[in-house]
C-alpha cells in the first residue's frame, strides 16, 4: 500500500509500505478519505513533540472496515466508520470528571499512532475502548464523516463559551475551523454572527459560502469599531479566535458586551503565547477567557449527527479532493489559504 510518512521537518515521504493486520482489540480500516488542517502544515515544517519519526500523518479519518481483530465486537467488514483523533485513556482524573478534552494520558492518531495519510490503517484498540468509532450515518459521505472530527473541536469550543439563544458571535479566522464556527453558532441560536478575517481574498471565499451577517476585512477596518457599530454600543456575547492570533485575542477582549465570553480557540506560537488583559475590563464588565483544546468522543458523534440531520453543512467546504500522492500539493493549498479544506482520498 502507499502511505505518507514524515520523517523529519521538510521530510514527508510516499512510500510503499506492507498492508497492516488487526492486532487484539484493534480495526483494520480502508482509508478513503483524511482531510488535511493547519496541524498537519505545522508538522510538516517543524515536527512535533509528540512524534517520534517515521511516522504515517493524517487524524481527520473517515473509511470503511476491512478486519476486526480478536475480541472486537459490534464491527464488521464494509462498516462506514469515523475515528476520532484526539484519544482519551478514559481513567485518569480528568476522564474521570468528564473532562477528556484534558486527559493527562491523552494521545493522538497521526502523532502517537500511524495516522490515515495512507490506502489502510490500524485502529488502536485504546481507540475503541473509549467508544471513538462511530459509524457514518446513512447519506453522510466519506469526506463530509472526516470533517467531524474539526466539527467536534468547534462543538468543545462553543459549549465551553455557552454560545446559545440570542447571542451576537464575532469569529475571527475565515479558514474551514472559522466557517465550522459561523454555521455551528447559526445552530445553537445565535442572532447575529459576524465573521472577521484579515486576508481579504480568503474572507470573500468563506463569506459566500457561510454567509456571515457581516464580513468584516480586519486588514482594512478597525474591527472593534465595526462590530461595536453594529451592535449598538453594546458589543458581542462571544468572541471566537479561530486563528493563531494574539492580536486578535487582545481585539476580541475589547468588543466584549458585559457577561461575554472570549473563546481562546486557537493556539498561540509556542515562542510567542503571551497577550495583554485589561484585568479591570474583565472585572468590571464580568468578562469570561475560556480555553478549547479539542474533543471528546462524544462530541466525535454529537458533529456525525449534525452534519447528518443538516444542522451543520459541511460539503460545500471542502474544495479541493486530492490523491494520495498529491499530498504536498493540498499541504501548499492549505498553506497558502488557497482552499477551505482539503480532503486527501488515497
Amino acid at each position: 500500500m502507499k502511505v505518507a510518512r514524515f520523517y523529519a521537518p521538510g521530510d514527508i515521504r510516499l512510500e510503499d509500505a506492507p498492508e497492516p493486520e488487526p492486532g487484539p482489540g484493534e480495526l483494520k480500516i480502508r482509508v478513503r478519505n483524511c482531510s488535511t488542517c493547519g496541524t498537519d502544515v505545522k508538522i510538516s515544517r517543524f515536527g512535533h513533540h509528540h512524534i517520534v519519526p517515521p511516522r504515517v500523518m493524517g487524524h481527520e479519518i473517515a473509511g470503511e472496515v476491512v478486519a476486526a481483530g480478536d475480541g472486537v465486537e459490534g464491527w464488521a467488514g464494509g462498516d462506514r466508520v469515523q475515528v476520532i483523533a484526539a484519544i482519551p485513556d478514559g481513567t485518569c482524573s480528568e476522564c474521570a470528571r468528564g473532562r477528556m478534552t484534558v486527559c493527562t494520558a491523552q494521545e493522538s492518531m497521526g502523532y502517537h499512532y500511524d495516522g490515515a495519510f495512507a490506502e489502510y490503517m490500524i485502529v488502536p484498540a485504546k481507540v475503541l475502548a473509549v467508544d471513538g468509532v462511530n459509524r457514518i450515518p446513512d447519506g453522510v459521505s466519506f469526506a463530509e464523516a472526516s470533517v467531524a472530527e474539526p466539527l467536534a473541536c468547534v462543538l468543545n469550543g462553543q459549549e465551553l463559551a455557552r454560545v446559545g439563544e440570542g447571542d451576537d458571535v464575532v469569529v475571527f479566522g475565515s479558514g474551514p475551523v472559522g466557517c465550522l464556527h459561523v454555521r455551528v453558532a447559526r445552530a445553537r441560536g445565535a442572532a447575529r454572527v459576524f465573521l472577521v478575517e484579515v486576508n481579504a481574498e480568503r474572507l470573500h471565499q468563506a463569506a459566500a459560502l457561510v454567509k456571515p451577517d457581516a464580513a468584516i476585512d480586519g486588514g482594512v477596518t478597525d474591527a472593534v469599531e465595526e462590530v461595536l457599530a453594529r451592535t449598538g454600543g453594546r458589543g458581542a456575547d462571544v468572541a471566537i479566535t479561530a486563528a493563531a492570533s494574539g492580536a486578535a485575542q487582545e481585539q476580541a477582549q475589547r468588543l466584549m458586551a458585559p457577561g461575554g465570553r472570549v473563546s481562546l480557540f486557537g493556539g498561540l506560537p509556542k515562542d510567542d503565547p503571551v497577550i495583554s488583559v485589561d484585568a479591570n475590563r474583565v472585572h468590571y464588565r464580568e468578562l469570561s477567557l475560556v480555553g478549547a483544546n479539542g474533543s471528546s468522543p462524544a462530541h466525535n458523534a454529537r458533529a456525525l449527527e449534525l452534519i447528518g440531520s443538516g444542522q451543520v453543512p459541511v460539503e460545500d467546504l471542502i474544495t479541493h479532493r486530492l490523491p494520495l500522492d498529491a499530498l504536498h500539493d493540498a499541504l501548499d493549498l492549505v498553506t497558502r489559504g488557497a482552499a477551505i479544506k482539503v480532503t486527501i482520498e488515497p
